[in-house]
């Protein structure tokens, strides 16, 4: 029997409806959630990011505001900016977009934004707050996927998964996530021997590792969730293709259920990080009210 196609698409939308009337209650208390987006050079890549951001937070009801600097743009110029934008309450998120020109670090750009506006959930004490099962704004591909084996009936209290990548944004927070909620999870990297030896023994395989075609139906356990992070452009005699890092149509004839590339994991990344700007406006809110509370009445 053939796996169960997920429509990311259809999850991303119901959670863009439910921030949506979030971001309106907060709109009437004063507090219009709004986004900045810092963009370096004019990369193809980003621009199409960007067009895609600006349209999930316009159905979420959150504001949107892209900027573009030149790509001679120095790291001292662009840590100014971001640090004018942590100190403006009219800004509640800030987004680097990637790639960056060689001669910025993005990890020293990413450390620059306030975490109450990291909405990307990027910045070294949001990754670290996950290890203390302690999810604010955690990383939005991480945490896309995560979702999407929750919309499954699957038990995940016990269960087997296997995570296939284990970079500092996706595979690693996604292991420490899972954990979080009581699964047992094996984290398979470059150096691992035998990964289908443990893939097969998964209920639930994520992989985001960047290889197109790494995972195929022979390597997957029957029945089992398959979530395929990957995003690759790879050519075919019909032209160029986006595809993931499994092999859709021999995993389909194994796997339970599947997600689709494009059209699983990503839409429901984008509609995340709407949930991380109203959760920051929201938590921004509640900061300011502490700090500026009066205690002489």
């Amino acid at each position: 029997m053939r796996a169960a196609v997920i429509d990311g698409k259809e999850i991303g939308a119901k959670m863009r409806a439910e921030v949506a009337q979030e971001a309106r209650a907060l709109a009437e208390e004063g507090w219009q959630p709004r986004l900045v987006s810092l963009m370096v050079g004019e990369p193809a890549a980003a621009e199409l990011y960007v067009r895609n951001q600006r349209r999930s937070a316009e159905s979420a009801g959150v504001e949107f505001e892209a900027r573009t600097y030149p790509a001679e743009t120095s790291l001292e110029q662009l840590i100014g900016i971001v640090q004018g934008l942590n100190a403006d309450p009219r800004v509640n998120g800030i987004i680097i977009q990637r790639p960056l020109p060689d001669h910025i670090p993005v990890k020293v750009l990413q450390k620059a934004v306030h975490p109450l506006k990291d909405v990307e959930g990027m910045h070294p004490a949001s990754i670290g707050n996950i290890v203390y099962n302690d999810l604010a704004l955690g990383p939005c591909t991480a945490v896309a996927a995560v979702e999407i084996l929750k919309t499954l009936p699957l038990k995940i209290e016990g269960l087997e998964v296997c995570v296939i990548g284990h970079s500092e944004i996706v595979g690693k927070p996604i292991a420490f996530l899972l954990m979080g909620l009581g699964a047992t999870v094996t984290v398979c990297h470059h150096m691992t021997r035998h990964v289908a030896m443990h893939s097969r023994a998964a209920d639930a395989v994520f992989v985001a590792v960047g290889k197109p075609g790494l995972v195929t139906g022979d390597i997957i356990k029957p029945g089992a969730a398959l979530i395929d992070i990957g995003i690759n452009r790879v050519e075919t005699p019909d032209g160029p293709r986006t595809v993931g890092d499994a092999d859709f149509d021999s995993c389909a004839e194994v796997a339970g259920w599947i997600t689709p590339v494009p059209g699983g994991v990503g839409p429901v990344t984008v509609a995340t990080l709407m949930k991380n700007a109203v959760l920051a406006t929201r938590m921004q809110k509640e900061q300011y009210r502490e700090m500026f509370a009066r205690t002489d009445v």
